[in-house]
């Protein structure tokens, strides 16, 4: 077991805070090529209970898996004008192979509409074959300037659903069912509130006919896009040719989705719960909940037979756990377990076992339980869902304590410059977009649903307009 290091606290430099809980909690490492990473068995493991259980989720309304190449070749890409040119900048290219310069040039998949929509095309002839719904658990190249771990880096891994419907209307409704299945899991399982929202045309995905958000926010109160689901339209089905047979045999080209989160999601839990000693996890995505820390097992073996026993119990009721067994201090075990994130340390010495007892820690608080061993299994079902759910209330009260809202320009530049997030009327100028970034450093983050925040001006806060749009900003990641 390494040394661990000190931690720069969130206050003194929470970028630095940051590298430190991921590198100390043993999430990441830098990858030889820069602004790559590797994931370490517990980030890769909260990636994978990620993945089960929204697959889990997708399965339910009828998404089936698929796998599609990693490589797309310049003239399937420039089909779709608006989409190339939205990742131009990203794009790698492959040029040359085994020394011999290559008739056309191919990219490394920054995303794959373009692959999707050249498959489509042969995989359907009438409304029977519809809706083709689709999904691929991959990894995507994006060759980024400035990268930061999980948050921003030039490779990572996601998921991207593709779909094609017969007709507007039930293309338009899965792309409110994958908003509302991400919300739910988001917020239920990695205890991230999140403001549902449509973006504006200036910040919509490139070849969407619009795009919706779920927008979070960190401990540092920067905005974080926690997932996506696009409306497309036609834009790709006509791009590529891509037609049925409707009810009435005349030719038709069907509506487009695409959805998707990825290991950027990693980044938010971090930073929407973790504090100076380290990472918290959230009890129903960890893929370790329980430490069980023994302490002076070799002035009493009762210690192992105990820590054992619990651990067995646990397992049987699928509560994951692990035993720490080293010869470290007590002290080095907590430590160790704190940094870690996981969300709850069972304690099991010599003296508490002299009451039949065992010490419980949470994470969350660091709250000390004495518990009877026979208590155990009740104990530590309620604390972990205690943990879940106070995670979750503590970053609400912080998100809806934290928006203001901006009637004027000077408002609206006080709160961005305050580090909050500003709520304004706003006429959704693209050229006015790229003003208030140039000059606050502020984006649009979504126009919200349902958010009850009331705002009495009837104009936009920047060209005073009027106007009945409502939208948010902030800094983001």
């Amino acid at each position: 077991m390494k040394k661990l290091e000190k931690i720069t606290t969130q206050e003194e430099n929470f970028a630095k805070w940051y590298t430190d809980v991921i590198q100390n909690g043993d999430l990441m490492a830098y990858g030889s090529s820069k602004g790559s990473i590797i994931f370490k068995p517990l980030s890769f493991g909260i990636w994978d209970n990620i993945r089960l259980i929204l697959d889990k989720e997708f399965k339910k309304i009828g998404v089936k898996n698929v796998n599609l190449p990693l490589l797309i070749p310049e003239s399937l890409l420039n089909k779709e004008k608006n989409h190339i040119e939205g990742f131009n900048p990203e794009l790698a290219t492959v040029t040359e192979v085994g020394g011999k310069k290559l008739a056309e040039k191919f990219f490394i998949r920054p995303t794959s509409e373009v692959l999707f929509g050249d498959f489509f095309k042969n995989e359907i002839e009438s409304y029977n074959d519809l809706p083709l719904i689709y999904n691929q658990w991959v990894n995507v190249l994006r060759w980024e300037k400035t990268t930061n771990p999980f948050l921003r880096t030039r490779e990572f891994l996601w998921q991207e659903g593709h779909t094609i419907h017969n007709s507007q209307k039930e293309a338009e409704l899965l792309t409110t069912k994958m908003l509302d299945i991400y919300t739910s899991f988001v917020q239920d399982y990695l205890a991230i509130p999140v403001i549902k929202g449509q973006k504006t045309e200036h910040e919509k995905f490139a070849g969407a006919t619009y795009t919706y958000t779920i927008e979070a926010m960190m401990k540092d109160k920067k905005a974080l896009q926690a997932g996506t689901s696009h409306y497309l339209g036609q834009n790709f089905t006509k791009a590529f040719d891509i037609t049925f047979k409707n009810k009435e045999n005349k030719l038709e080209n069907p509506y487009g989705t695409s959805w998707g989160v990825s290991t950027r999601l990693l980044g938010a839990l971090i930073m929407t719960h973790g504090d100076d000693r380290g990472i918290i996890i959230p009890p129903k995505i960890a893929p370790v909940q329980v430490d069980i820390i023994e302490l002076f097992a070799n002035k009493d073996p009762r210690v192992k037979e105990v820590s054992l026993q619990i651990s067995n119990l646990l397992e049987s009721n699928a509560i994951s756990n692990e035993i720490d067994n080293s010869n470290k201090s007590a002290g080095f075990k907590a430590a160790n377990s704190e940094i870690h994130g996981t969300p709850l340390r069972i304690e099991i010495g010599p003296r508490d076992l002299e009451s039949n007892c065992v010490t419980l820690v949470r994470r969350d608080t660091l709250q000390k339980y004495q518990v009877t061993i026979s208590d155990i299994l009740e104990t530590t079902k309620k604390l972990l869902e205690d943990i879940q759910n106070n995670l979750f209330n503590q970053a609400k009260l912080r998100l809806l304590d934290n928006i203001k809202v901006a009637n004027n320009y000077d408002q609206f530049k006080e709160i961005i410059n305050s580090g909050y997030w500003a709520i304004a009327k706003f006429c959704c100028d693209e050229a006015a977009e790229d003003e208030i970034k140039k000059e606050t450093g502020a984006t649009s983050r979504c126009m919200p649903f349902n958010l009850d925040i009331e705002i009495q001006s009837n104009n936009c806060f920047y060209s005073n307009r009027k106007t009945d749009k409502i939208v948010i900003f902030a800094k983001s990641y």
